[in-house]
């Protein structure tokens, strides 16, 4: 399952590299892999600080830590 985990990860960073900011809902429909699976991966990416999940208007935003950083010292 770990391996699972992380091959879903590595599908969501890419997804955000080219995206920068997407909504859960959204990863899940351009994944098109089970949403339990895409939970698990984002919370692992979250956990080692790869990824910044915000909620906002009751929907969950997700993008990469690095390109975050990069807008705000853009500022």
């Amino acid at each position: 399952m770990i391996t699972r985990i992380g091959i879903v990860a590595g599908e969501i960073w890419q997804l955000l590299e080219a995206n920068d900011i997407m909504s859960l809902k959204n990863i899940v429909i351009k994944l098109d892999r089970p949403e339990y699976l895409i939970l698990m991966s984002v919370g692992w990416l979250s956990r080692e600080g790869h990824i910044v999940v915000d909620e906002e208007d009751g929907s969950f935003k997700v993008s990469l830590r690095e390109k975050r950083k990069a807008e705000e010292m853009s500022r």
